[in-house]
């Protein structure tokens, strides 16, 4: 599955002041992505704001997506929740034509026991018309994939890979060392990409790639290149900036990049708030400082 090794980044979702969807400005951030070096796409993910994305709306975000990727690049859609019948019966009923692979997020708030993490994941892959990557991000879960269940996983044919975000070196260690050879590590922790690539990590499914394709999907492909001297120069030049995205809630921060790129409006929905205008200058000031 080499079509997911590289850059993912995890599309936002433009929205209009009025808080409706904005495909004009969406189609224009699929061909920033695009012409910045993306390897693939990933849609509706949370920093997509999928929560708050209702079912026709997301029926439109991909195939706006679809139009102006026009089949060049492979397409991760998002497609997780916290009641496996309805993940399930999501996925069975699923348009796949544009459609390479699904990322599905650990359920949310149940805090489900390891085992029933492991029986969610299996049913929801047997549902599922195309590959699954699963993903762990417990700061938002409130509970962790650990590894041996990661690694059980792994053996299931249609789960190829995990978006690893539990922050975790040694974790990612053992997934890499137990897991299926084929099993696709990828990191969903920006900055600690470079290094969890030298431990056999294929790449990153990404916030900062919004709104700095060019230099983020370069310094991970010196990394896979194994030149690191070259990534770790890059990676020094987000380390700024890559908080203040997470400061007031994530996609806040990269929407306010891309607002300040002209890309797309920085809109975001409630419960999510607009950057506040301390934060926006904070932005400014890093991008400016990094040279961006």
């Amino acid at each position: 599955m080499e079509k997911f090794h590289g850059v993912g980044p995890a599309m936002v979702t433009p929205y209009l002041e009025n808080g409706e969807l904005d495909i004009p400005s969406l189609k224009k951030l699929t061909y920033f992505l695009i012409e910045g070096g993306a390897d693939y796409l990933v849609v509706q993910g949370t920093t997509g704001e999928s929560p708050t994305v209702k079912p026709d709306e997301k029926k439109q975000i991909l195939e706006a997506v679809s139009e102006e990727n026009n089949g060049r690049l492979p397409i991760v859609f998002g497609v997780g929740g916290n009641s496996t019948e309805a993940v399930s019966n999501a996925l069975k009923e699923l348009e796949t034509d544009h459609i390479d692979a699904i990322l599905s997020v650990s359920p949310y708030y149940n805090k489900p026991s390891q085992r029933g993490i492991e029986l969610h994941f299996k049913k929801v892959a047997d549902a599922s018309q195309v590959p699954i990557i699963l993903y762990n991000v417990p700061s938002r879960t409130g509970s962790n994939i650990d590894a041996n269940t990661t690694v059980a996983l792994s053996k299931h044919p249609n789960i190829i890979g995990i978006k690893e975000a539990s922050g975790s070196l040694e974790q990612a260690i053992q997934i890499r060392k137990e897991a299926q050879d084929d099993f696709l590590l990828i990191s969903g922790e920006d900055l600690l990409t470079v290094p969890m690539i030298s431990i056999g990590c294929v790449g990153v499914i990404s916030v900062l790639a919004n709104g700095f394709p060019h230099e983020f999907c370069q310094m991970i492909h010196f990394a896979l290149e194994g030149k690191f001297d070259q990534a770790e120069k890059i990676t020094r030049r987000f380390i700024g900036i890559n908080p203040l995205m997470y400061q007031e809630g994530n996609p806040v921060g990269i929407k306010t990049v891309l607002e300040e790129k002209g890309i797309c409006s920085a809109q975001v929905r409630l419960p999510l708030a607009n950057a506040s205008e301390g934060l926006r200058a904070k932005i400014k000031e890093e991008i400016k400082k990094a040279a961006f």
